[in-house]
């Protein structure tokens, strides 16, 4: 491929950002193939919390906490963009080398591609289920997914996470990009819309980045109520691909795992976190069931439910 072209832009959304965010913006200026500006969407809470990084290559603009929504703020950075190509990614996402925009934009290539996802790796602290899960997820062999897939891998075939993915741009506009209004999910509602019309999403482990996350059962029970939710508000999708087969497997193949690497004992730790998840998501699903309080705290999102409920 030419140096100059295709055009890449990268998008991401940041709140309250750690240091590491700062080596995910070194390694993004370090591409090979060159970003030609990464285009942050920084939420405000209005704590002073928010350092602003604009620079050489930079473009910085402020949501308000309350306005934030994973599906119309990454779309609203998408608009800022005319590359052919945008890379999405998140604040704690770091590329493991200088090739992961090359690599990416390889996928497209292919007939027909209109999304690639990158694999993504387990960081040093992260704990032996979790990294596990990430192998799960995200294995070493890399794929093309199309609307032929969905009797064999179900709902997986929408799966393309944004934490790292990069979108044919011009796709995206005669698609409508991501829902204006989702909780979460927002990636696999786009991922859908693609399938359906007659484009195709490549996985590419080759491309990768370091990504995980040691949530508590507490935790994994909100992150999977929003997860639900999601789900629940797009029955079209997911109404029609169950979860739970997949979720089972999983659980499965890690009792496999922790058992074979002589790590039996953390096999009731993993019960525990998947029952949590399963109660989270059993409680997402039924939401409108629910009373809106106890909705909004058993939500990661709580936002989402101050603006829902105003123009519900």
């Amino acid at each position: 491929m030419n140096s100059d072209k295709p055009i890449v832009d990268a998008v991401i959304p940041v709140y309250r950002p750690k240091e590491e965010f700062r080596l995910v913006l070194r390694m993004l200026k370090n591409q090979k193939k060159k970003i030609r500006k990464i285009i942050l969407m920084l939420t405000d809470d209005g704590k002073g919390d928010c350092p602003d990084f604009s620079g050489p290559g930079i473009e910085c603009f402020r949501v308000p906490v309350r306005e934030f929504d994973h599906g119309r703020t990454r779309s609203a950075g998408v608009s800022c963009s005319d590359a052919d190509y945008v890379l999405l990614m998140t604040q704690d996402a770091v590329p493991v080398d200088e090739f992961l925009t090359e690599r990416l934009l390889a996928c497209f290539e292919q007939e027909k591609v209109a999304s690639a996802y990158a694999r993504q790796l387990p960081k040093e602290d992260c704990r032996c289920i979790e990294a596990f899960t990430r192998q799960f997820n995200y294995p070493d062999e890399s794929r093309v997914k199309s609307a032929g897939d969905l009797d064999t891998l179900g709902v997986k075939t929408y799966f393309c996470s944004n934490v790292a993915a990069m979108y044919d741009r011009k796709v995206m506009e005669k698609l409508g990009g991501f829902t204006k209004r989702t909780i979460f999910n927002e990636d696999m509602i786009y991922a859908y819309e693609v399938i359906r019309a007659g484009y195709r999403i490549a996985y590419c482990s080759e491309a990768a980045v370091y990504h995980s996350h040691n949530y508590s059962g507490k935790e994994q029970l909100r992150r999977n109520f929003d997860l639900a939710v999601s789900q629940a508000d797009h029955p079209e999708i997911f109404a029609k691909v169950s979860s739970e087969k997949e979720g089972l497997s999983l659980i499965k193949q890690t009792v496999k795992h922790l058992a074979s690497t002589k790590k039996a004992v953390y096999i009731p730790y993993l019960f525990y976190q998947s029952g949590m998840k399963y109660i989270g998501y059993q409680l997402g699903k039924h939401y409108r069931s629910l009373p809106a309080g106890l909705v909004r705290r058993l939500s990661m999102n709580k936002n989402y439910w101050e603006e829902k409920n105003g123009t519900d």
